[in-house]
C-alpha cells in the first residue's frame, strides 16, 4: 500500500512492518500507540522504524493513519474524564490558583 509520512511515499506492507518491528522492544506508551503482533508501541516509534526518519519529522495521526490502513490496531489518546461536579467560576479559578474558594 502506498502511504504519505512526511511528506514521503512509501510503499508499505503488513508482513513488512511485522518484519521491521521483529526484535524492537516497545518503549513506554503514553499517547498513541500501534498493537503489532501481540506488543503495543507507541506511533512515533513504528514511524521511525519504518520511515527511518526522525521522530519530529511526522505526526502520530499519519503513522496511525497508514497503520490502520494496513490492518493494525490503533490507539489515540485517552479522553480525559468528566468532571464529577460542574465548579462555579470562583472555584474554579480558586481551584486553578490552589487557594480554597470562600463565598
Amino acid at each position: 500500500m502506498r502511504c504519505v509520512i512526511a511528506r514521503f511515499p512509501f510503499e508499505l506492507t503488513k508482513a513488512g512492518v511485522l518484519e521491521s518491528m521483529k526484535g524492537v522492544k516497545p518503549e513506554h506508551v503514553i499517547g498513541e500507540s500501534v498493537i503489532i503482533g501481540r506488543r503495543t508501541y507507541p506511533a512515533k516509534q513504528v514511524g521511525q522504524v519504518i520511515t527511518r526518519q526522525d521522530r519530529r519529522d511526522f505526526s502520530a495521526a499519519e503513522v496511525l493513519r497508514a497503520m490502520a490502513k494496513l490492518g493494525f490496531t490503533c490507539r489515540d489518546l485517552p479522553r480525559a474524564a468528566a468532571p464529577a461536579r460542574a465548579l462555579s467560576p470562583l472555584q474554579q479559578a480558586s481551584a486553578m490558583l490552589g487557594i480554597p474558594a470562600t463565598v
